[in-house]
C-alpha cells in the first residue's frame, strides 16, 4: 500500500532489519522471554509481552521492572532458552534478496546480538549478500537513533537520499527518517502492525514479495 510520493532520486542502497523482516524468529523470541521472565520470578505471559514488545530487549527490561543489576543474567538466560530454537526466514526473503542483490549493494542493521546474527546469516548462506551488517552493540545507542544505519551507510559510501530501509516495527521507521533514508514497512510476525502504522512508512507492504516492484517503480 503507497502512502506517499515525492520526486525523490532513484533508489540505489537497500537496507533491512533482520528479526520479523528477513527471518521469522518471533516464536524462538517470545518463547526464550517468558522462560527467562519465569526464572527470574516475573509473571508475564504473552499479553504483557506483546503489549510491551520492543526491538530494544531494554525497553522490555524496564516494562518488567526488571532490576539492571539483573539485565546480564536476563540476557544470558535469554540466548540459553533462544538457542533451543531453529527461527525460519520469511518466506520468499532468499529469493527477494537475491534478486535485489543483481541491482542494488544490500545492508543489514538490526538490534539482534552480533554472535547471533552472524550464525544464522552463516546458517542462512547470506553472509556475502550483506555490503555492511551493523548489530546490537556495534554503536553506543540503538534503534530508533539513526547512529547504527548511519555506520552501515558509511561503509557503503552511500548517500541517504539514495537508500531505503526496510522493516517490521515503527522504531525502523523512525530510524530510517531521522537518517534521512525513505522507510518502508513490512508486515511480518512480531506484534507491531498498530505501531507500525501509526509510523507512516512511505510503503506499507503486506509482504516481502511486494519489494521488487516497488523498488522498480523508485528507480523509474
Amino acid at each position: 500500500m503507497r502512502m506517499a510520493s515525492n520526486q525523490k532520486r532513484p533508489v540505489e542502497g537497500v537496507l533491512f532489519d533482520w528479526d520479523g523482516t528477513l527471518i521469522n524468529s518471533y516464536h524462538a523470541d517470545s518463547s526464550a522471554y517468558l522462560a527467562m521472565f519465569k526464572e527470574m520470578g516475573i509473571p508475564w505471559d504473552v499479553k504483557n509481552l506483546e503489549k510491551h514488545y520492543s526491538p530494544n530487549w531494554y525497553h522490555v527490561y524496564r516494562a518488567a521492572r526488571l532490576p539492571r543489576k539483573s539485565w546480564s543474567e536476563a540476557d544470558r538466560l535469554w540466548r540459553a532458552h533462544y538457542a533451543k530454537y531453529q527461527p525460519k526466514l520469511i518466506s520468499g526473503a532468499r529469493r527477494v534478496l537475491t534478486q535485489l542483490g543483481d541491482a542494488h549493494p544490500l545492508g543489514l542493521v538490526t538490534s539482534g546480538d552480533r554472535d547471533r546474527v552472524t550464525r544464522q546469516l552463516r546458517e542462512f548462506r547470506l553472509t556475502t549478500l550483506f555490503a555492511a551488517r551493523v548489530c546490537s552493540g556495534d554503536t553506543p545507542r540503538k534503534k530508533p537513533h539513526p547512529e547504527p544505519l548511519r555506520m552501515a551507510l558509511s561503509q557503503m559510501k552511500l548517500d541517504p537520499a539514495v537508500c531505503v530501509y526496510v522493516g517490521d516495527a515503527a522504531q525502523d521507521v523512525e530510524m530510517a527518517k531521522r537518517a534521512g533514508v525513505r522507510a518502508i514497512g513490512v508486515l511480518g510476525p512480531y506484534p507491531t502492525e498498530k505501531r507500525l502504522r501509526a509510523a507512516l512508512p512511505e510503503f506499507l507492504l503486506e509482504s516481502l514479495d511486494e519489494l521488487p516492484g516497488i523498488l522498480k517503480q523508485l528507480r523509474g
